[in-house]
């Protein structure tokens, strides 16, 4: 080989140390190289040592222009030395794995294989020959194989294919020798000539050798065999004498056997390879003839099935609905006082009044008038002096991360306020307190007068000082100064601002939301009182801001679902990580601790935080200051849990403006969640786990953490975080109150108590319909035949959606519109808004006191540990016992795992199909209609994301219980997502309260369209014409349509990992083709 004279590139410093090493190698020359051992050697592992700890050196080497490689391949073709040959390899070695495809190339063109090629054959005829110059070699061919077109022919006429198969033959048991002959075999294998000579010599036998039976060791050898072996079977001469020799059982055996045993779908790639080597073989006549001897269509038919789920219910006995009357109807008769509409019969009731008491027990009135205890209305601190100095207005109506999803929001009201002497404010008795708002001269006050406030007593001056804060006093003497209250003139108005006539010129003190403009179904005052009767294991005795003043829709355009920006968890865990590594960097101040119940707010100097959750629905155990504006925050448990860490709600107060705090939920529980999707919010397994005592001795899960960074806008403001937009349990007492003033003649309402939970607190239960025309027998009539819905929602206290959208579904009842009138003829709804009373109120997130999940205790529910429960089947298993089984039942539910509205039906059919199991079944396929109506009229729903498959998980479920027992064809769990949507009008936009409400006056929507069948022809067209323009409102988008013979396409459990867009039907379902469907199932 002619000597190249070493050069270096324009830039690259003369006196670099690995040039001048590889100038004194070059100028050693051939023949040097072949006589002297020592110096070759040296200058080698000198090249080598500097390659491996300087990066630089290998640029210096490959650099353009440098005949840096064309030096080391000259030396390594001249060497004689096997230590300088091996040192030249592990150089070439370096080079090549870090510089990838662009240094490969170079090697290629410099003749780097032809000469590495040569030095295996020299290698193979040495005896004994060099286990480790031979690995070096065939590590550098593979490497270097795919990347030169030519290598395969090289390979063949250097008589390296042969080298390679004998070399393979003998060191069967050598893995590390056998995986890069392997890969060198693959390479050869390519090329249709190869692969007919390496048949030949026994390539194929050799690799029937390596694949085996199921066995986890050396799987990515057996990988690349496989590989191999698929491209020597494309030969057809290969593939013969494959079968020739009875292979092709052999193949069948261990595929068999991989999928029966890889029950994790963790070695997917070797059963990949197993069925390319047999669809190889049956490419040939002969080969498709033994793959059929060999039975081999009946083992992939049994192994290509669908994939069987353990958890899908497969017996048809338990599948089949059948009544079950567990209970006596002698015992079910006591439920008969909760359904007098089915025997009042009005006689004497005029019809003409304006407003009836008579058929209406409120059961929130009922629950609001228990024994009173100390309430602290949303307050800051007081100092004991009556002069109190006050700043700027400093407000902030949604303290609330552009960066996070819906989930993460405190949608409240903040109040600074900034004192001379700060003090604890104690604990006021409101029973005898009244709030009063100075009304416009157009407006009647909502509530009684109050009397003149004296300064006289302690209790009165204190309400001074809480009025005062929360800005509600409108007139009278304040710590010695006049207050106003200025409201808009525009009836739009949606503030009040408050001011101070001896700080007039600072301007405004205070701005709060308007509640009587903006929620008429809201009031402070009402809603204190309901505080009053809600009872709690803690025994709260403050009220939160968001709860107290209520939560505004905001009018403009909903947020969107912001994307994640590249990098930032992983920046977040690296500095979780730098918290274990720098440890003195780290405060670990405690700044808040519910185990402290005393006084759980650590008293500090003003560097840190002020948390609070001791408050109805309110979840945060433990603050944790570990650097300047970073915390730590543990959550409770539910109450007697040991887990279900999930649901937060609490105060933050204290803050600085110029300053970005970052927050870290450290015990969460959930393996996923929505809220990975956000800008600046992350989720991910943190280092913590559960005790082994808390898991009965086995290793506990990991914890996970939701991190967040917050900037406030305002100085020692007051925000509010939470997991959802919170609605608690005394917030539906004051609704449903507030429903009574909706009522007109027209709408029969009653509120019952069903029962009292375990903390002595009432669960409602609510009945809506409309009222007979006259008490004339046919009106009576059709008034009681009126088909039943039962609907529920909250048995899971975190999901606070399913609460928004059942306060939908109520307004909309209650509606004086009509299409809810329309409704109300239709049907009478028996609803309990709030299974779970107890849990709501504790802040838990999954479980009641009993520390159980109500939802997986429908089968067998306990009168005392589940009242709720037990009373509400009790409920239909009357409704069973006298022939009136419901139309329709839903259960209100939230996920956090998935975007859309979306609902859990049951069919057995679509059970069986989904368990993999052939049977000839036929099924009334009528529980696929709501759904189906929902996706045409509601934006929020996916009927993709719709599931009807009943598995044993869920046998204890409302749904299932409800479906299997009781006979309701139609028995749903409706699932309203936490984040957005993805598919719809609301595509890629976040889901509000607004947005919820909307979802649960769509479902009223959707019963109507369910009903109307039934109605005059006349009453129909009216109807249709309405529900068509109320669609075009609500929606300007087609949902996903699926026809009723499409078989589901999902199970139950579904994936979360990968949220994709479903594009929706080319031709969607119209109104009047449902109408069809329907009729023809009422025919059937």
């Amino acid at each position: 080989m002619n000597k190249p004279k070493m050069t270096t590139e324009k830039g690259v410093p003369s006196n670099s140390r690995v040039l001048m090493l590889l100038g004194q190698l070059e100028r050693m020359g051939g023949a040097s190289m072949g006589t002297e051992t020592e110096l070759p050697r040296q200058l080698t592992a000198k090249i080598l040592h500097l390659i491996q700890t300087q990066e630089k050196t290998q640029e210096e080497v490959m650099a353009k222009g440098s005949t840096g490689m064309e030096v080391i391949l000259a030396s390594l073709e001249n060497a004689r030395d096997l230590q300088t040959t091996l040192n030249i390899l592990y150089i070439l070695r370096e080079l090549l794995t870090v510089g990838g495809g662009p240094r490969v190339a170079v090697f290629v063109s410099k003749g780097g294989t032809s000469i590495l090629l040569k030095l295996l054959i020299s290698a193979s005829k040495e005896s004994p020959p060099s286990e480790e110059l031979l690995l070096q070699l065939h590590s550098l061919l593979a490497k270097v194989g795919p990347k030169d077109g030519k290598f395969g022919v090289k390979a063949r006429l250097t008589g390296a294919l042969n080298v390679t198969v004998n070399l393979l033959k003998q060191n069967l048991l050598n893995s590390k020798l056998v995986l890069p002959c392997l890969q060198v075999l693959k390479v050869y294998s390519c090329n249709s000539v190869n692969a007919i000579s390496l048949g030949k010599a026994g390539a194929v036998e050799l690799m029937f050798k390596i694949v085996g039976p199921y066995n986890k060791k050396n799987t990515s050898l057996l990988k690349v065999a496989l590989d191999t072996l698929g491209s020597l079977l494309k030969s057809k001469t290969n593939a013969r004498r494959a079968v020739d020799r009875g292979h092709v059982s052999a193949l069948l055996a261990a595929y068999k056997d991989w999928h029966r045993k890889d029950t994790h779908n963790r070695y997917m790639l070797i059963r990949k390879g197993l069925l390319a080597s047999l669809r190889s073989i049956t490419n040939i006549k002969v080969g498709r003839k033994a793959f059929i001897e060999a039975n081999g269509m009946r083992v992939l038919y049994n192994t290509s099935t669908v994939p069987q789920n353990d958890d899908i219910e497969t017996d048809l006995s338990k599948l089949r609905p059948r009544e079950i009357h567990s209970r006596p109807f002698e015992e079910l008769k006591a439920y008969e006082r909760f359904f007098l509409e089915l025997s009042e019969d009005f006689q004497g009731y005029d019809f003409d009044c304006t407003k009836t008491t008579s058929l209406t027990q409120s059961a929130s009135t009922k629950s609001a008038t228990k024994s009173p205890r100390p309430i602290t209305v949303p307050a800051d601190q007081v100092p004991p002096s009556p002069r109190i100095t006050r700043h700027p207005p400093s407000v902030s109506p949604s303290c609330r991360p552009a960066t996070a999803p819906s989930a993460l929001l405190p949608p409240s009201a903040a109040v600074a306020a900034t004192t001379t002497a700060p003090s604890l404010l104690l604990p006021l008795e409101l029973a005898n307190i009244h709030l009063t708002i100075e009304a416009k001269e157009d407006q009647v006050p909502s509530g009684p007068a109050s009397r003149p406030l004296s300064r006289g007593t302690g209790l009165e001056q204190e309400l001074v000082h809480v009025i005062e804060r929360l800005a509600l006093e409108a007139d009278g003497t304040l710590n010695g100064g006049q207050g106003r209250v200025d409201g808009g003139d525009s009836p739009g108005n949606s503030t009040r601002l408050i001011h101070s006539e001896s700080l007039e010129e600072e301007g405004p003190l205070l701005e709060v939301p308007d509640t009587t403009l903006l929620l008429p179904l809201h009031d402070p005052k009402l809603y204190v009182e309901m505080v009053k009767g809600s009872i709690s294991v803690p025994q709260y005795s403050e009220v939160a801001y968001p709860d107290y003043f209520g939560h505004v829709a905001p009018d403009s355009l909903q947020e969107p679902l912001l994307e994640r920006v590249y990098g930032v968890q992983r920046a977040k865990i690296f500095q979780d990580i730098d918290r274990l590594i720098h440890p003195n960097d780290i405060l670990d101040k405690v700044v808040y601790d519910l185990d402290i119940p005393s006084c759980p707010v650590v008293a500090d100097d003003g560097e840190s935080l002020k948390f609070n959750s001791q408050f109805e629905s309110g979840n945060l155990r433990k603050a944790i200051q570990v650097r300047k504006y970073e915390y730590d925050l543990l959550l409770n448990s539910d109450i007697n849990s040991n887990h279900y860490h999930q649901w937060f709600y609490f105060e933050v107060s204290g803050m600085r403006v110029d300053a970005e705090y970052r927050f870290n939920i450290i015990n969460c529980e959930k393996s996923n969640s929505q809220f990975n999707y956000g800008e600046d919010i992350c989720y991910y397994k943190n280092h913590f786990s559960r005790s082994s005592i808390a898991t009965g001795g086995q290793k506990g899960k990991s914890y996970y953490t939701l991190t967040f960074s917050m900037g406030f806008s305002h100085k020692d403001d007051v925000c509010y975080f939470a997991y959802h937009y919170p609605y608690t349990y005394s917030t539906l007492k004051m609704h449903l109150s507030k429903l009574e003033d909706l009522r007109t003649p027209q709408i029969y309402l009653r509120q019952d108590v069903l029962c009292e939970t375990l903390s002595g607190n009432s669960c409602p239960l609510l009945t809506i319909t409309a009222m007979p025309e006259t008490a004339a027998n046919d009106h009576i009539c059709q008034f009681r035949n009126r088909p039943v819905i039962f609907l529920s929602s909250r048995v899971h206290p975190g999901e606070t959606n399913a609460s928004w959208v059942m306060k939908g579904t109520l307004e909309f009842l209650m509606n004086s519109s009509f299409l809810a009138q329309s409704l109300r003829e239709a049907y009478i709804f028996k609803i309990v808004p709030m299974l779970n009373p107890d849990g709501v109120i504790n802040g838990s997130l999954r479980c009641s006191l009993s520390g159980e999940d109500l939802n997986r205790q429908w089968q067998n529910p306990n009168p005392q540990l589940h009242p709720t429960i037990y009373h509400t089947k009790s409920l239909l298993q009357y409704l069973a016992h006298i022939q009136r089984v419901p139309l329709v039942f839903c259960d209100y539910h939230g996920h956090s795992r998935k975007k859309n509205v979306f609902m859990y039906g049951c069919s057995v059919k679509e059970t069986v199909w989904q368990s993999g199991t052939s049977c000839d079944l036929h099924e009334d396929l009528g529980y696929r209609t709501l759904p189906k109506i929902l996706s045409q009229i509601a934006p929020a729903f996916s009927l993709a994301s719709c599931s009807f498959v009943v598995e044993c998980s869920k046998e204890s479920t409302a749904r299932v219980v409800v479906w299997r027992e009781i006979g309701v064809q139609r028995s749903y769990t409706m699932e309203s997502t936490l984040c957005g949507c993805d598919q719809g009008k609301y595509k890629g936009l976040q889901i509000g309260t607004k947005e919820l409400e909307e979802m649960g006056a769509q479902f009223c929507l959707a019963l109507l369209r369910l009903k109307n069948l039934t109605f005059p022809q006349g009453m129909r067209n009216l109807l249709e014409s309405d529900l068509m323009e109320t669609r075009s409102k609500f929606t300007s988008s087609p949902t996903t349509y699926v026809m009723e013979d499409d078989e589901p396409s999902f199970q139950e459990e579904v994936d979360y990992s990968n949220d994709e867009d479903v594009d929706p039907e080319n031709e969607p379902v119209l109104l009047d083709q449902l109408s069809d469907c329907e009729t023809n199932q009422k025919k059937v």
